[in-house]
């Protein structure tokens, strides 16, 4: 869409935006609420909350992205027919809530890989009105992640919501669970580690955008369209209060334990499909906040001029390496020592912040489509993508509506296979999203709980 001649100046959309919306990469962030009660919002009510909380929120919920007359990208603001946004699943009436599961699960599947019109705002609002499983109904936000990443997308949740328990007081975000103390020796080695990892992590980022890719596995196809395609999805809920538990022994952190489960539940399902996939290099591609913040700020705050915590694109990347699975770490084994190495695959790396200053410097040599490509290749060599977010301590309600449940999945990566974390309400939510017909999603969520119990395990040992 181009820009008229006799229109102002627009907003650009910003470097980081541009990555997610081009010709390279398009990604899509889905993010689905579950209900307690069956999801009964008239339509006029529905419209009146989206336009007092989120068309209020920021101005790229009614914008579009058009090119400029100097042929960069920008926003445009538009009028906005909310209900040519609010799309209702329909399914056929009194089946079982396992019928619906499936149904809602393929339904999920269908408008991933549905591209978002460009002529509106990017973003759909989708209700299921079906009781599943899990949820007497299922709310699913479909943003485009040009308009912003998950931490301004949970900011934007945190200003339109409202806590079951007492409307009138904030939602709150649970303590920080990442920090360990160390003593001065402890300290100068991190140091010492962070030095050495950065060096590393600068040239496996470099070397996997040149000639270096993963090697092919029950995770990896290798093929180049696979970021077009459907994916379907599986979800487990993990204890936070057990999961510190295990850190403290361990002495590590939530990240470190969580992850850990992913990578050993990564191996797992790998063994599992093709034995003869254990000695497959392996990377994950960790997408990563750069705002150095440990809470949300308000809405008000993030369109501020100068602020910490800017609304939009706002990340880098970290390529870590999953461990290899050894003879005596399988699902089966009574020895589940070699479990704790997946954990202690944490990196002391100061590649985050200058692998986003690089790539800012390369989109200034090279333009915006050109780093959007480099961004494609950084995430094609890969195997997976993890990236996770904070949510808050309390119950939501939206509309009068409680949310017994949340996760979120992103579509449109050139990956077969991702995981995402979000906590809520004192647990961890992670899903498993993958191509739709190469990777068996509950499978693989199997596997990584079974990781889960061998990490337990082993933590347990450790402590005594």
């Amino acid at each position: 869409m181009m820009e008229p001649q006799n229109e102002p100046q627009l907003p650009p959309v910003s470097p980081n935006g541009l990555y997610f919306n081009s010709s390279a990469v398009s990604l899509v962030i889905l993010a689905v609420l579950e209900t307690e009660q069956p999801i009964k919002i008239p339509p006029h009510q529905l419209v009146s909350f989206l336009d007092t909380y989120l068309l209020s929120l920021h101005p790229r919920f009614s914008s579009v992205i058009v090119t400029g007359r100097d042929g960069e990208k920008r926003w445009k603001r538009v009028g906005v027919n909310l209900k040519d946004h609010i799309k209702t699943a329909v399914f056929p009436q009194g089946k079982s809530p396992e019928y619906y599961e499936g149904c809602f699960n393929d339904y999920l599947s269908e408008i991933s890989a549905e591209q978002l019109p460009e002529t509106q705002p990017l973003w759909e609002i989708h209700l299921v009105k079906y009781p599943t499983l899990n949820a007497a109904g299922n709310v699913i936000f479909k943003i485009h992640h040009a308009i912003g990443d998950g931490y301004s997308l949970m900011a934007a949740l945190l200003s339109c919501f409202k806590r079951s328990d007492d409307p009138s007081l904030p939602l709150t975000l649970p303590n920080d669970g990442n920090v360990v103390g160390a003593g001065k020796r402890a300290a100068v080695s991190r140091v010492l580690a962070a030095v050495l990892s950065t060096a590393s992590d600068l040239w496996l980022n470099f070397s996997k955008t040149r000639f270096l890719e993963d090697d092919l596995s029950p995770i990896r196809s290798g093929d180049p369209t696979v970021g077009l395609r459907p994916i379907s999805a599986a979800t487990m809920t993990f204890s936070l209060d057990e999961i510190k538990q295990i850190k403290s022994q361990l002495g590590m952190t939530v990240n470190d334990v969580i992850t850990g489960a992913v990578f050993l539940g990564t191996r797992l399902y790998m063994h599992a499909v093709d034995p003869g996939s254990d000695g497959a290099d392996t990377t994950a591609l960790v997408l990563l906040n750069t705002r150095m913040l440990r809470s949300y700020n308000s809405i008000e705050e993030m369109v501020k001029q100068e602020t910490n915590s800017p609304w939009g694109n706002h990340f880098s990347f970290l390529h870590v390496t999953i461990p290899k699975l050894t003879t005596s770490t399988t699902a089966t084994s009574n020895d589940s020592d070699d479990a704790l190495e997946f954990v202690r695959a944490k990196r002391h790396s100061l590649a985050v912040p200058l692998t986003a200053k690089l790539l800012h410097l390369y989109r200034k040599l090279k333009g915006s489509e050109a780093a959007a490509g480099y961004v494609y290749r950084v995430m094609k060599s890969t195997s997976m993508l993890i990236t996770n977010m904070i949510g808050p301590v309390e119950k939501m309600s939206m509309a009068d509506h409680h949310i017994k449940g949340i996760y979120f999945l992103v579509s449109g990566n050139p990956q077969n296979v991702q995981t995402t974390i979000v906590s809520y309400m004192g647990e961890l939510r992670v899903s498993v999203a993958a191509e739709k017909g190469f990777i068996d999603p509950n499978t693989f969520k199997s596997c990584v709980e079974t990781a889960f119990r061998l990490i337990r395990k082993s933590a347990c040992t450790a402590s005594h």
